[in-house]
């Protein structure tokens, strides 16, 4: 089976109308997607609307899809995040808040060997950004691949003979994976790039063949700039989106 792997879309509605644009997208059999379809951007109901209308996802929720549909409160998020979360909650409509309200909590296995979480394996809201976080996700693997979100940077763990190895992706970047070897796999966010460079990644995973392709797209970011400052949102949100940090 062929799976698209995506995360963070955070309401960014051209980016995300981009993607679905792409031929290798539109040639898949399932999407994957990591969680945090709202927050940040100026269009979390149309966002959502375009992502309810898709078929064949398997999908959980991130931190922000929590905040907005009230189950948890904004009062850990930084004050960009927590203002934008507020804004969102405000903005959504019943409909669409109902279905964020829905939304699963991860881990979810996907299939024998592969599943998808927010954070962590072990918890939804866990930040991995080193040896050490991944590691610690990776006692609670019950698959041998596992794709995660939350952090906005596309890298790749692996685990074998006991010992993480980190792999940054490149564009292009296509990988065969092994099937001794543990994967924890960040595939990068469509809504809000963090690694400094502003084109949202995506992953396409070919679970026959075990191989993944790492990609990258541009989308009219000025487009999405101007939807947030006419919202009355952050402008850090509109500014970072051109430098990708």
């Amino acid at each position: 089976m062929k799976y698209l792997v995506i995360s963070d879309i955070h309401s960014n509605l051209e980016a995300f109308e981009k993607l679905l644009n792409i031929k290798k997208v539109k040639e898949v059999d399932k999407i994957l997607f990591l969680g945090d379809l709202v927050g940040y951007g100026a269009n979390p109901n149309e966002v959502i609307e375009l992502f309810r209308s898709l078929k064949n996802v398997a999908y959980i929720r991130g931190n922000h899809d929590k905040v907005v549909a009230g189950i948890e409160s904004s009062s850990l998020f930084n004050p960009v995040a927590a203002f934008s979360a507020e804004w969102s909650k405000n903005n959504v409509t019943k409909e669409n808040l109902e279905f964020l309200k829905n939304i699963e909590m991860g881990p979810k296995i996907v299939d024998h060997f592969s599943t998808i979480c927010h954070g962590s394996v072990f918890d939804e809201d866990y930040y991995v950004f080193s040896v050490f976080e991944a590691s610690e996700s990776m006692k609670s693997m019950e698959t041998s691949v596992a794709f995660y979100g939350h952090t906005h940077f596309p890298v790749m763990y692996l685990l074998r003979n006991n010992k993480i190895d980190t792999v940054p992706f490149v564009k292009d970047t296509k990988i065969k994976l092994d099937s001794n070897t543990k994967y924890l796999i960040n595939p990068g966010s469509i809504g809000q790039p963090r690694d400094k460079d502003p084109r949202p990644s995506y992953i396409i995973f070919d679970s026959n063949k075990r191989e993944l392709l790492f990609q990258r797209f541009s989308y009219s970011i000025k487009k999405t700039q101007k939807k947030i400052r006419e919202a009355g949102l952050p402008d850090v949100l509109a500014s970072r989106l051109e430098s990708g940090i």
